[in-house]
């Protein structure tokens, strides 16, 4: 018997990506994902008990050592992914699908192999992404109307809320039970339907946003805009929604949001200005953390380093000038 494993990102662009391979492919594979600050999930892979590895919306980078192990242990590994790699292994057994383009995310590469068959869920993934443009455009050459564009955008932004959070305490379904309801539906509008799960998810984000929108920002420019949220599990679960509703607002402002964990430091989503969106990796980069030029997170700022960081990105360049 074939021992297969999906890996990936517990957020919209992930789970919709293993989705869109199991409708194309269904098969027995045991699921491994995680939070959306949960990267480095490779590893939980046993080495010698994988046949075959379907990996979505994890970074190579960070999952680089467990990837080559699973290699010269034996297992075929297909690879989706739009973050930078870093060395990618020469292997007869990796099939690898990267694309590091500002126009694309891991739904959209799936859907680019598996051409358009499971395109309504290719498009709830890039909505969850932020990849609005792209995902209006596909949706409207598949026919879809607005209101069910809207319709999909809506999951796509409930499933990638859920995907935040320090614990699976904070959130509302754990991603990998979420996964499981996903897979009753090959059509998504019929999860958003049936499913009630969806209803509270939505309810659970409205309520965060309107909390998070009544703060006052600790730096506000023309420029750029820095919260910093309390240590509570509605701003763990606001921080990615929040930062991507802010930047849809005002698309020339750079957007940082901080949220207090527990153990005293700071998580760090930013988002470069909409109308030009670069400089976000880098800001982000300095401070240990990683991601795309458009968006990307710091996974713990020790406390210390918080009043170097708003100076840092209130003085970075965005967009051309990054």
């Amino acid at each position: 018997m074939m021992r297969r494993f999906d890996v990936c990102n517990g957020d919209a662009d992930g789970l919709c990506s293993v989705l869109q391979w199991r409708l194309h492919q269904p098969a027995d594979a045991t699921l491994i994902t995680g939070l959306k600050r949960d990267i480095e999930l490779l590893q939980q892979v046993p080495c010698d008990g994988a046949d075959e590895v379907l990996v979505c919306d994890l970074s190579m980078k960070r999952n680089h050592a467990a990837l080559v192990k699973l290699l010269a242990a034996g297992a075929r590994v297909r690879y989706f992914d739009h973050h930078l790699t870093g060395d990618v292994p020469a292997h007869g057994k990796l099939e690898a699908h990267l694309d590091f383009g500002s126009d694309v995310c891991t739904s959209l590469l799936m859907d680019r192999h598996l051409g358009g068959r499971f395109r309504a869920w290719a498009i709830v993934g890039a909505y969850g992404d932020e990849m609005v443009s792209v995902a209006e455009g596909l949706a409207a050459s598949a026919g879809f109307s607005a209101a069910q564009a809207a319709d999909l955008r809506r999951l796509g932004q409930a499933i990638n809320y859920n995907a935040y959070g320090e614990d699976e305490s904070d959130v509302c379904i754990a991603p990998s039970r979420l996964y499981r309801v996903m897979q009753r539906h090959a059509d998504p509008f019929a999860m958003l339907t049936e499913e009630a799960v969806i209803g509270e998810i939505q309810r659970s984000r409205e309520d965060d946003l309107r909390r998070a929108m009544s703060l006052v920002p600790v730096c506000e420019s023309q420029r750029v805009r820095v919260a910093v949220l309390p240590n509570a599990a509605w701003s763990r679960r606001v921080i990615g929604c929040l930062a991507n509703e802010l930047a849809e607002a005002c698309p020339e402002q750079a957007q940082a949001v901080l949220v207090k964990r527990r153990d005293g430091g700071l998580t760090v989503s930013v988002r470069a200005p909409r109308s030009d969106p670069s400089g976000a990796s880098r800001i982000c980069e300095a401070f240990g953390g990683m991601g795309r030029a458009g968006a990307a997170g710091v996974d713990l700022l020790p406390a210390q380093d918080l009043e170097r960081f708003i100076e840092a990105f209130t003085r970075a360049r965005w967009g051309a000038d990054a």
